[in-house]
């Protein structure tokens, strides 16, 4: 596209599976143009490949990663608008996509701020991602199947023994049989199928750990924290320093508390759950290992005393939230974990 704008633009997209909407705005803040393109390179390239340096606000979603990075590469300023500060487009009685590519340009004309912009990682990583992501695919696939194996036994009257999804398809093997009811053997030899990708995939995934990411060692030496877990914490952050302080972390993953606060009502919330929901789910799961049977460590005493004021499932979130700046602080300054640093100062400081 031959652009002749030659003022500051603001530029908003809003991105369709197969097509997408585009809505030009001047500096003075009145439309310049309105055309629709292909969600494609070839698509971008022929209609904004020769757009001057603007300002562009896409909304996250499946193709914001590559088509950021490519508006990147052509020297915009590109602004990824978070989904939840973008919620009156979609409750909007006007929407359409061509008022939504509007809209998104036009909040980000008036302040970048109120997009509460993310950043999406580099393709490397995102590609390195996406392992975890079978993985976990193939996880979740292997526990329904597991489940599903149970609930008809149980409508026969019969109780398969207790054992973990990994573990099942040999306990069956062994001491039960496949025989417990019809097409029983196809869900075993379909988990042990499962069996051998997870794995695969979980030798491909240290590898790349300890070539690529050997960062990793450093949160791995918190009880609890496995090598899926440190990468899958690595390539989520993928930049230590982003965060000027850990603390910061917890409200990225959205571990902490929702606000509704007005005049004297403060009412207490549930957790935002913001930002990546699947590192969430892995650092709940080692904040339980670490409540339940983890080695004595800070971490452990803060959680059994929250748990003996707030119960277990608050204990969990505070644990969770506690490890997620654990494990950044240890990343960032790349330091030795002590389990009992915590403990040993104050009395140091009693002493």
């Amino acid at each position: 596209m031959t652009n002749d704008i030659t003022t500051i633009l603001t530029v908003g997209i809003d991105l369709g599976d197969r097509r997408s909407e585009v809505c030009v705005l001047g500096s003075d803040g009145e439309v310049k143009r309105r055309f629709g393109v292909a969600t494609t390179r070839e698509g971008l390239e022929k209609k904004l490949g020769g757009l001057v340096r603007a300002r562009v606000v896409i909304e996250v979603g499946t193709h914001s990663p590559w088509v950021s990075r490519w508006l990147e590469a052509k020297g915009h300023e590109v602004i990824v608008a978070n989904a939840r500060a973008v919620r009156s487009i979609a409750e909007s009685d006007r929407k359409t996509d061509r008022n939504d590519a509007e809209q998104l340009a036009r909040l980000g004309r008036a302040d970048p701020k109120l997009l509460r912009p993310i950043r999406h990682r580099g393709e490397a990583a995102q590609r390195h991602r996406m392992l975890l992501t079978v993985r976990d695919h193939l996880v979740r696939t292997r526990s329904s199947f597991v489940v599903q194996a149970r609930g008809l036994a149980k409508a026969l009257g019969e109780r398969l023994p207790k054992c973990k999804a990994e573990t099942f398809a040999k306990k069956m093997r062994r001491e039960v049989g496949t025989d417990v009811f019809p097409a029983m053997d196809v869900i075993v030899t379909t988990v042990e199928q499962l069996d051998a990708q997870i794995a695969a995939l979980d030798a491909q995934l240290d590898e790349l750990a300890r070539r690529a990411y050997p960062e990793t060692e450093l949160l791995r030496q918190v009880s609890g924290v496995g090598p899926i877990t440190a990468l899958a914490f690595v390539l989520t952050l993928e930049d230590p320093r982003r965060f000027a302080k850990s603390r910061a972390v917890g409200p990225f993953l959205g571990l902490t508390v929702r606000k509704r606060q007005s005049g004297s009502r403060d009412p207490a919330l549930r957790i935002t759950k913001a930002g990546d929901p699947f590192l969430r789910r892995l650092l709940l799961q080692g904040a339980h290992y670490i409540l339940a049977r983890g080695p004595d460590c800070d971490l452990r005493r803060f959680g059994l005393r929250v748990m003996a004021r707030r119960g277990r499932a608050k204990a969990a979130i505070a644990v969770t939230r506690k490890l997620a700046v654990r494990l950044h602080h240890l990343w960032r300054n790349g330091e030795v974990y002590q389990p009992l640093y915590d403990a040993e100062r104050k009395a140091l400081a009693a002493a």
